[in-house]
C-alpha cells in the first residue's frame, strides 16, 4: 500500500475537549445524531447477527438502544476516549438498567469502556460488529485503528463508519486559514486503508450535507459544545485574541445569505468485512471443502 496519509490529532488535547464538551455533546451534535440514524438504515440491507457489538467511539452511545433493538442478545461494548462522555453514556440509561436489572441490561447498558482505537482491550475476534459513527477523524493514526478493528472482528464480521472528508468545513477554512481547522482523509485514501489493515470487500462512498446556521457565530457555538475545536499538533498554543475573532466573525458573515450561514460537511461512509480465518490458532491452515463438494456434485 501507498504510503498512507494521516490525520494529524493531538489526542490529549481531543480528549480535554471531548472532556469539558461532554454535558453539553449531545445538543450540540446534530449532525452526527443525523448521521447515526442514517447508518442504521444502511443495516437494513446487511445480513448480520453478531453475539458481540462494539460501539468505537460511542460518544453518548446515542445509537445503543437502537443496536440493541436491532439485534436482541447481543452483548453492547460502548468504547470512547473520554470517560466523562461515557459517563454521559451511564446517565442517559433507564434508571433499573443502572441498578442492575437483568431483563433491561441488554437493551439499555451497554459495557462501558475507556480506552484507544488503536490500543483495543479487546481479545482478537471477540466482536461481530465494529460500529463507529463520526469518530475515525479524531483517531491520530486511522490506519492502526483500522488494524485494531480487523484484529478484534470475528471471521466473516462487519466494520461500519462514517467519518469526515476534505470537503468538511470548508467555509470555516476559507474564513479562518487552513492552518485552523482540520485535515480529513479522502475517501480513496480510507478504502486503501481497510485494504491494507486487511480487510475484504470494502464499500466507500460518500455525501455532502449541509447544515445552515441562523447566524454565523452558532457554528462556532456548536463547534465548541460539541467538544469539536482545533486538536492539530501544529496548532498555535496562544490565545487568538479578540481582533482575530472579529475577523473571523466578519469572513463568515461575508459568505453568509439571507438565509443563514450553508456549512459544508463531507461525510464518507464505509463498511468491509473480515475475510474468513485462513489458520488455527496453532498456525495449521484451514482448507475450506464446501467448493469442492459442490464441483463433485
Amino acid at each position: 500500500m501507498a504510503e498512507r496519509p494521516a490525520a494529524a490529532v493531538d489526542r490529549r488535547a481531543a480528549r480535554r475537549r471531548f472532556e469539558r464538551a461532554a454535558a453539553t455533546y449531545g445538543a450540540a451534535s446534530r449532525l452526527e445524531a443525523e448521521i447515526g440514524t442514517r447508518m442504521l438504515e444502511r443495516l437494513d440491507y446487511v445480513k448480520l447477527a453478531p453475539q458481540r457489538i462494539l460501539d468505537a467511539g460511542a460518544g453518548p452511545a446515542r445509537e445503543a438502544r437502537a443496536l440493541a433493538g436491532r439485534y436482541r442478545g447481543a452483548a453492547l461494548l460502548a468504547l470512547d476516549f473520554s470517560l466523562a462522555m461515557l459517563l454521559q453514556a451511564r446517565a442517559r440509561q433507564h434508571p433499573l438498567a443502572r441498578l442492575g436489572a437483568r431483563f433491561l441490561a441488554p437493551r439499555f447498558a451497554p459495557l462501558s469502556v475507556c480506552a484507544e482505537f488503536a490500543q483495543l482491550p479487546l481479545a482478537g475476534g471477540a466482536v461481530g460488529l465494529v460500529w463507529s459513527n463520526m469518530a475515525l477523524h479524531w483517531a491520530p493514526d486511522p490506519f492502526a485503528a483500522l488494524r485494531e478493528f480487523q484484529r478484534v472482528l470475528t471471521p466473516e464480521g462487519l466494520l461500519m463508519f462514517s467519518t469526515l472528508g476534505p470537503d468538511t468545513l470548508r467555509e470555516l477554512r476559507a474564513a479562518a486559514g487552513a492552518e485552523r481547522v482540520h485535515r480529513f482523509i479522502d475517501m480513496h485514501d480510507l478504502g486503501d486503508m481497510l485494504l491494507g489493515a486487511g480487510f475484504s470487500a470494502p464499500v466507500m462512498d460518500m455525501e455532502l450535507v449541509k447544515l445552515r446556521y441562523a447566524q454565523p457565530r452558532k457554528l462556532l457555538e456548536d463547534l465548541r459544545a460539541s467538544g469539536q475545536t482545533l486538536a492539530r499538533p501544529d496548532r498555535a498554543r496562544g490565545l487568538s485574541g479578540r481582533a482575530f475573532l472579529r475577523r473571523l466573525h466578519a469572513a463568515l458573515a461575508a459568505q453568509a445569505r439571507d438565509t443563514g450561514l450553508d456549512v459544508s460537511f463531507e461525510v464518507v461512509y464505509g463498511h468491509a468485512w473480515k475475510g474468513a480465518a485462513m489458520r488455527a490458532a496453532d498456525g495449521r491452515a484451514i482448507v475450506r471443502t464446501d467448493f469442492a463438494r459442490h464441483k463433485r456434485n
